[in-house]
């Protein structure tokens, strides 16, 4: 199938190259950027060496109409005006925020500007969710803390209260994008943590609530704080909430088990492993672990995700797979790199 990328010069855009390199029916014909355009790629991304000589092409509509399966990788609100110039035939999965909230309140409160619509909700691992992406040819993929504290939330449906879900998760500086900022200069991030978008204004809020909602039929409330952590990529959140029936960790540890038997890419460890956000480094795998604070009687879940992979790039691919009927792990077998 002939592919095509927008936004390619971005860490996700670099990280979907990367990753495609490998796939076997997934050939990449379009990298194009808008400010980077005619610039070689290796100087944007010089790990992908295999790309030497070739330039970004600009976002042109009539080349991309020629791709059958398109990843747009831009920041909030620039997808949507863009793919409404394209055929309908074309598959799309976007990996911004354009297309993910159902609610067009919650746009407007979290990002601003005309709500775009809300497309299928691309995180297979929520309960209900594959079918729907498999049936779709245009797909919201998720935000990276949510596809986190979603996958850490939604087995606590019955057992634990999720209308007041309290969520404390740190990421590397790669979640805040490339564009060049002062407080994410080495000088300013290096042994140093500071929580940002603090007292529940973070834009994955509401995407998180409405995304475990939908999968459990529960009234869901999220409290985040996002944390920054010195480190280039990586999500290590940490969720809990009141448990409504008599649970220890031994139990909680078999409903999770229960809960993801089926899920290649969910992995649940032995209890007293704790997730590593180096384990899963670049990586389409989820690494979760659980216990029970019997102090507070609240359910404790721990998760580590890959910001950039299973966060974004390699969870499109995921979602690309599905909506081309081909097998949901192709190219998506590389494990984590560890330490």
């Amino acid at each position: 199938m002939k592919i095509g990328i927008v936004g390619a010069s971005g860490y996700s855009g670099g990280e979907l190259l990367r990753v495609l390199a490998g796939h076997p029916k997934f050939s990449v014909e379009v990298i194009a950027a808008h400010s980077n355009a005619g610039e070689g790629i290796i100087s944007v991304h010089p790990q992908l060496g295999f790309l030497q000589g070739r330039k970004f092409d600009s976002i042109d509509i009539p080349s991309l109409s020629k791709c059958d399966l398109l990843f747009f990788a831009l920041p909030h609100g620039e997808s949507a005006e863009l793919i409404n110039q394209l055929p309908e035939s074309i598959k799309v999965v976007d990996l911004g925020a354009d297309f993910r909230l159902n609610s067009a309140q919650s746009w407007q409160k979290y990002y601003g500007g005309e709500h775009a619509g809300t497309w299928v909700y691309g995180l297979p691992e929520l309960p209900g969710q594959r079918v729907k992406i498999k049936a779709s040819t245009r797909i919201a993929n998720p935000g990276c803390y949510a596809t986190a504290i979603a996958l850490g939330t939604a087995p606590l449906a019955g057992i634990a209260d999720l209308s007041d879900v309290v969520v404390v998760a740190a990421s590397g500086t790669t979640g805040a994008g490339r564009s060049a900022k002062i407080n994410l200069i080495g000088s300013e991030v290096m042994n140093s943590l500071t929580s940002y978008k603090f007292g529940g204004v973070h834009q994955h809020t509401p995407e998180i609530e409405e995304a475990v909602s939908a999968a459990t039929g529960e009234s869901v409330g999220i409290s985040f704080t996002p944390i920054l952590a010195p480190m280039p990529r990586g999500i290590l959140a940490t969720v809990t909430s009141k448990l409504q029936i008599e649970m220890d960790t031994a139990k909680l540890h078999a409903q999770f088990t229960q809960h993801y038997a089926n899920e290649e890419f969910v992995q649940v460890l032995p209890m007293g492993q704790m997730p590593k956000t180096s384990a899963v480094l670049g990586s389409n795998f989820v690494q979760l672990q659980v216990a029970v604070d019997e102090h507070s009687n609240r359910a404790v879940i721990s998760i580590a995700v890959d910001n950039l992979a299973k966060g974004a790039a390699t969870a499109a691919i995921q979602n690309a797979n599905l909506i081309c009927g081909l097998p949901e792990n192709t190219g998506l077998l590389g494990t984590g790199i560890g330490a």
